[in-house]
């Protein structure tokens, strides 16, 4: 399932009709395919946050949300856990568990995301 958030405001994108084709976007799908079962049965949502402007993929673990954050060209593949209420200053609202560099597949970064989260005991 994918959803956006703009303006606060979460509402689900059917695929094909308003669904984002930017590379980010298909990028994010991709590697949503071929994420383990484990990881969809998670609920593994792709997440298209214009607020916080960021394309990823969220993971509803036991320990709370763990968000992929797709990279723009030359960053890093981020795992962020998301913290449910914002900091005093309202700004921070994750915490980066671990990054993934760019120049694997996305078979690479499923399989990678899959194995931190399993070996950490998110998917427990």
């Amino acid at each position: 399932m994918e959803i956006k958030i703009t303006d606060g405001k979460v509402s689900r994108v059917f695929g094909g009709i308003d669904a984002p084709m930017t590379p980010i976007a298909i990028q994010a799908r991709t590697i949503a395919n071929l994420l383990p079962l484990v990881c969809q049965r998670r609920g593994a949502d792709i997440v298209h946050n214009d607020d916080s402007l960021y394309t990823g993929i969220r993971f509803n673990t036991k320990a709370g949300a763990v968000v992929l954050e797709i990279p723009p060209a030359g960053g890093s593949y981020r795992l962020v856990h998301e913290f449910i209420e914002p900091d005093e200053k309202s700004k921070k609202t994750g915490k980066v568990i671990h990054q993934i560099p760019q120049l694997y597949s996305p078979n690479g970064i499923a399989l990678m995301t899959y194995e931190f989260l399993r070996t950490r005991g998110f998917l427990g």
